[in-house]
């Protein structure tokens, strides 16, 4: 299954959310930036290879008041939360095998101090 996109599948993302045990891995994206709109397909083939996480495609303009105290500087941003915690949150190349490489070993992502958890938000579409 390809990503889901928050404008349209939030009730799907939601439901997902709600087994504490599901990872998310959301991409904050604009729909103008073209390095956001030329990552998707790499972004929905991992979704495809990985379908016991939530994937989330997020434009953070259309959100802007579910997400008002986000702050994404550049794109695309990727965000990875268990239940427990933020476990990366940052701008990665537009190469999805840096995510894949990431999800192959959650261990070697702690956790990031201050990072935001948008997990609630998404639970309470």
């Amino acid at each position: 299954m390809p990503a889901l996109n928050l404008d349209t599948d939030a009730d799907q993302i939601a439901e997902r959310l709600t087994s504490a045990g599901t990872l998310l891995v959301a991409c904050l994206c604009a729909e103008w930036c073209g390095t956001c709109r030329d990552y998707r397909e790499g972004f929905d083939l991992l979704a495809d290879a990985h379908p016991d996480i939530c994937f989330a495609w997020i434009d953070i303009e259309n959100q802007a008041d579910r997400f008002d105290d986000l702050d994404v500087e550049n794109f695309p941003t990727v965000l990875i939360e268990d239940a427990v915690t933020t476990r990366f949150f940052g701008t990665v190349l537009p190469q999805t095998s840096i995510v894949a490489r990431m999800l192959t070993d959650l261990s070697a992502l702690p956790g990031v101090v201050g990072a935001p958890k948008i997990r609630p938000a998404l639970v309470a579409a």
